[in-house]
């Protein structure tokens, strides 16, 4: 199988490198700048289990030199999804299948939800461009459970885990999802194939689309954040607003914020990926974690006002320090 990873940092690098240490499979990255200077000089490095593991890999910044992919997996932070819709024609045949390993919300959520009237949504997809690029038939859902950092461009650092949900958007099973994931299992993935990879994107947003944005705005850790009471009741409270709209679209979450934050205190405390970001200048993804779930909101009648204030202060925090842009 030919993978093409658009996106070769923290998750895409530590997806690249496990694919490329299995073999069975031709990997290469379309990437640009250090981390493309990175991939050529030194290959895939990944530091986990205080071992680096390093493999040869094939690199450019130019989709047509790589050709055709069966495999496309998009790892790129939700900012950079505009371009890649522009660049990755090349990269696709008439079986390719097209896997987005992102945070959030992806492009593609609404289509089929009877709900939404099949509109794209506006907060992940302006002018519906991704959707046009990488037509629906191609995607495969994914959800990823990792925690990875790159230290320097092309070096990646494992935390913990390494699971991946892989479905159809649609539901059921199929032997192309059974296909891919039998890919990453012999990667040394723990990989779940969901019959429901809607509902496990969202219940990982759910989880995770409060404690990203307000430790990014308070520099907290995760432990820090459910220590303070006032802090932890606002977060229940945006989390009871999602919940609503879950079940508007077929994704009813049976748990209680409450019951959510004792899984996350499990974890314990660690710096979520947007305030990494913050952290390294690197524009924050605010959109596909609180604006697709504001947006979604509005258009089923749900009120939220507290992910209404919880997306103004995170934009505006991000607008004062050039990491969101400006309206």
């Amino acid at each position: 199988m030919k993978v093409c990873i658009i996106g070769a940092g923290a998750i895409g690098g530590f997806i690249g490198a496990r694919l490329a240490a299995a073999g069975g499979s031709e990997v290469s990255a379309l990437a640009r700048g250090a981390t493309l200077d990175a991939l050529r000089q030194h290959g895939w490095r990944l530091q986990q289990q205080g071992e680096l593991l390093q493999r040869p890999a094939r690199a450019s910044a130019d989709a047509a030199e790589l050709g055709v992919q069966d495999l496309v997996i998009i790892a790129v932070k939700g900012p950079a999804l505009a371009s890649v819709a522009q660049q990755i024609a090349p990269l696709l045949g008439p079986d390719t299948i097209v896997l987005p390993a992102m945070n959030g919300v992806p492009w593609w959520f609404g289509h089929g939800v009877a709900a939404l009237n099949g509109a794209p949504l506006d907060s992940v997809d302006p002018g519906g461009h991704v959707a046009a690029a990488i037509a629906h038939a191609r995607v495969l859902g994914c959800v990823v459970h990792a925690s990875t950092a790159t230290t320097e461009p092309g070096l990646v650092v494992h935390k913990m885990g390494q699971g991946l949900i892989i479905g159809e958007p649609e539901g059921g099973s199929s032997a192309r999802a059974e296909a891919v994931c039998a890919l990453f299992r012999a990667a040394g993935f723990d990989v779940t194939l969901s019959e429901r990879v809607r509902y496990d994107i969202w219940y990982k947003l759910w989880g995770n689309m409060t404690i990203n944005p307000v430790s990014a705005i308070t520099g907290a850790t995760t432990d820090r954040l459910q220590d303070d009471e006032l802090v932890r009741n606002f977060c229940s409270a945006a989390m009871r607003e999602a919940a609503l709209i879950g079940a508007e679209i077929g994704c009813a979450v049976q748990q209680t914020p409450e019951e959510r934050h004792l899984v996350t205190r499990k974890l314990g405390g660690f710096r979520t990926s947007m305030l990494q970001d913050v952290e390294a200048g690197r524009p924050i993804e605010l959109d596909s974690i609180v604006g697709a779930v504001r947006e979604l909101g509005q258009r089923l009648g749900v009120a939220t006002p507290n992910i209404d204030a919880l997306l103004g202060l995170t934009r505006l925090f991000g607008r004062v320090r050039g990491l969101y842009p400006d309206a």
